[in-house]
């Protein structure tokens, strides 16, 4: 039985909306690649024509971006310095079985050296292998284009492809700004170790390859705020959430969004629909960032700015639909305190929507967490 479960999938199941994720990009990316860049069909010329391994190197840019092997550096000069390795064993060994073996054994050992190790490298140089016709015409003039032209396209694209889907690629560095552009790290991420603290780590369970520092940072964090839900027992969402809400409809104009804003002192307003259906929620740096942008633009203060927005409703309205924000942290009655941890410690949020179905029933706030938290500690003492 446990050799049978060690054949299975080693990789937990990803969610359906990421497995399209990854492949609408690498179609994306193979596509203007090879409609605008390099041509499908072997070009001897100038070398511009797509090869198979840059299949591979997708599969890697859209499908795992936070790898290590996936980055830029690797990419890039992995497939090139393997394409040169390719072309040298090419053209100076007869035998082909020989001449693959060599060198996509040199190729390894090369790309490790460069510190750019990129699995399709080794495809790349059995490619250059296999092709001495195409190498007799291209020479080294190979490594450039399609392998350097086609890898550095296809990065260019996965990064603009990553940003417009809420990706992050490449992957952030250790010491990158927090979202607040201060120099803590993250709340999550304050871990009390060093950047070579965790290198060492990687280095001494050879994760390397697999794991990023920043990543390593993020997971250790992950697992200290579920560790301590085992001290506050298993909460969830319905037992702390705040269930008299305050809400206000898509419709509802800015003014009066202000005025619930300035009378009950929240941070954040659910927006729903009929029957409590949940439509979005506005935090109220949203109004403060719509009221900061208009002040920047007209030179006026921040007061006066808000007044003249209010003002403005009369003649063209804003609304409460024009501020919220659709695509925040959602949990549902039964989601634990652990995952609630890490949606509001981030930042990111200050509270967080809980729906049954498609109909908001409570709403949990870091003021809340906070008094949960401070109640299980008092017991447990």
């Amino acid at each position: 039985m446990h050799i049978l479960r060690s054949l299975g999938p080693a990789v937990a199941r990803p969610a359906t909306s990421e497995a399209f994720r990854a492949g609408l990009g690498a179609l994306i990316g193979l596509g203007v690649t090879g409609l605008f860049v390099l041509s499908p069909l072997v070009d001897l010329t100038l070398g511009l024509y797509l090869i198979a391994p840059f299949g591979a190197t997708s599969v890697l840019l859209f499908a795992v971006p936070n790898s290590p092997l996936a980055q830029p550096w690797s990419a890039v000069i992995g497939n090139t310095v393997a394409a040169l390795v390719g072309v040298a064993v090419c053209l100076t060994v007869a035998d082909p079985a020989l001449r693959i073996a060599l060198a996509v054994g040199l190729a390894i050992s090369a790309t490790m050296l460069c510190r750019a190790v990129h699995p399709p490298a080794g495809a790349v140089a059995m490619t250059a292998a296999m092709s001495p016709e195409a190498i007799d015409r291209l020479g080294f003039w190979f490594a450039l284009t399609p392998v350097m032209v086609g890898t550095v396209t296809l990065v260019l694209i996965a990064m603009a492809y990553a940003k417009a889907t809420g990706r992050r690629y490449p992957f952030r560095q250790f010491d990158d700004p927090n979202p607040h552009g201060t120099g803590d790290a993250e709340p999550a991420e304050r871990l009390g170790l060093t950047e070579a603290e965790l290198t060492a780590i990687l280095e001494r369970y050879n994760q390397s390859f697999n794991l990023g520092v920043e990543d390593l940072a993020r997971l250790v964090g992950a697992a200290e705020l579920q560790a301590s839900t085992h001290r506050t027992g298993p909460l969830t969402a319905d037992d702390i959430m705040s269930r008299n809400l305050v809400s206000v409809g898509p419709d509802t104009p800015l003014a009066e969004v202000a005025g619930l804003f300035r009378k009950h002192r929240f941070h954040s307003l659910p927006v729903v629909g009929p029957d409590a259906h949940y439509l979005g929620v506005i935090f109220q740096i949203h109004l403060i960032a719509r009221t900061h942008d208009h002040a920047l633009r007209a030179g006026r203060g921040f007061t006066q700015t808000l007044q003249r927005l209010i003002a403005r409703t009369r003649e063209k309205p804003l609304r409460a639909s024009d501020i919220m924000a659709a695509s925040v942290p959602k949990a549902m009655t039964d989601t634990q305190i652990g995952v609630l941890l890490p949606m509001l410690a981030g930042g990111e949020v200050e509270a967080v929507p809980v729906l049954d179905g498609a109909r908001i029933v409570g709403i949990v706030t870091r003021t809340d967490l906070i008094a949960a938290l401070a109640r299980e500690r008092l017991r447990s003492d």
